[in-house]
């Protein structure tokens, strides 16, 4: 099959662990193009969708391989959770 590019909106919602309220990835959405990953950041910007944040990432994807590439984040919107330095 190859690679191929995978455009993925993430929404982040809070959920309580316990007593503590945590920040946790939702449902991931697959789109089509970036745009639509932008309309996702756009909805949750206007208050049209209730969760906490959501991030528009893409990344180039060889299943066969096993081989993902670095994601490239292309907005975000809302609470998300802070970047991974390693």
């Amino acid at each position: 099959m190859g690679a191929v590019s995978r455009i993925v909106f993430l929404p982040y919602v809070w959920r309580m662990r316990g007593k503590k309220k945590v920040l946790e990835p939702g449902v991931a959405v697959e789109c089509r193009t970036e745009a639509d990953a932008l309309r996702w950041i756009e909805k949750i910007e206007s208050g049209l969708l209730s969760v906490a944040g959501g991030q528009a990432v893409k990344m180039t994807v060889d299943e066969d391989a096993g081989d993902y590439s670095e994601p490239e984040y292309l907005a975000s919107a809302g609470t998300v959770p802070a970047p991974i330095d390693e």
